[in-house]
């Protein structure tokens, strides 16, 4: 398939009543509104084109921009590629998920996160949160550098509270991550957690809730599921 051929399909499966839902959350023209199991049936004829997957997200479409998420390999991305990608991220789909996604597969993920972090441009700095919360959920333990989370951890105690809107909602995201996919750091993942309390966030008048972090890392070890990792973020 071509990016022609793919755009006539997305527009086929859109949807007013999804189109109207995105919106809320951030969405903006040009895009069709389709149902996230509708773009994973695209994604099965073209799941490993990488040069389609950069064209489908050079759009500015928003459906083609998180299918170009779901079909790259981010194995496959450059340094540069991954930084153009963030900064057309203009909503949270894109920047919490898409971005994230890719990243966390990229030798370079670790490094941007923590450069994107470092933005003071909101859905850059979310980008980076919820790439690093990405790269905790699918790495081996002895892959990741446990101190420098640590301190990361101590980042969000004392930055949360006064940062941007979806920064605190990534930066909290970050804290469950870690808390239940890190058994080294799990405990300091919770005292985290419960130091920085119910998190604020402006969910842009939707029925969205911020999950309070205590309790989904609790969960998270209830079930069994501390410490195994995913084998890929995207979903």
């Amino acid at each position: 398939m071509n990016v022609k051929e793919v755009l006539a399909e997305l527009k086929d499966f859109g949807n007013e009543s999804t189109k109207k839902t995105l919106m809320k959350h951030g969405a903006k023209e040009p895009f069709y509104g389709v149902k996230i199991a509708d773009l994973k049936k695209v994604l099965k004829k073209i799941k490993g084109d990488q040069d389609l997957a950069l064209k489908l997200y050079e759009t500015g479409n928003s459906d083609a921009m998180y299918l170009a998420g779901l079909a790259a390999d981010g194995g496959q991305m450059t340094k540069g590629k991954l930084r153009d990608w963030a900064k057309a991220a203009y909503w949270t789909y894109l920047s919490e998920y898409t971005v994230p996604w890719v990243a966390s597969e990229s030798k370079h993920g670790w490094d941007l996160s923590l450069e994107w972090i470092d933005s003071k441009k909101e859905n850059i700095a979310s980008a980076g949160w919820a790439s690093l919360g990405s790269i905790v959920m699918t790495s081996p333990n002895e892959d990741l550098d446990l101190k420098a989370l640590g301190k990361l951890l101590k980042r969000v105690e004392k930055d949360i509270q006064s940062s941007q809107n979806r920064v605190r909602y990534t930066m909290n995201g970050f804290v469950i991550a870690v808390g239940s996919y890190v058994k080294p750091l799990s405990q300091e993942a919770v005292k985290t957690a419960k130091k920085i309390g119910t998190v604020e966030v402006e969910m842009g008048g939707t029925a969205c809730k911020v999950p309070f972090a205590p309790e989904y890392i609790k969960k998270a070890k209830a079930r069994g599921s501390l410490d195994k990792k995913k084998k890929t973020a995207k979903c």
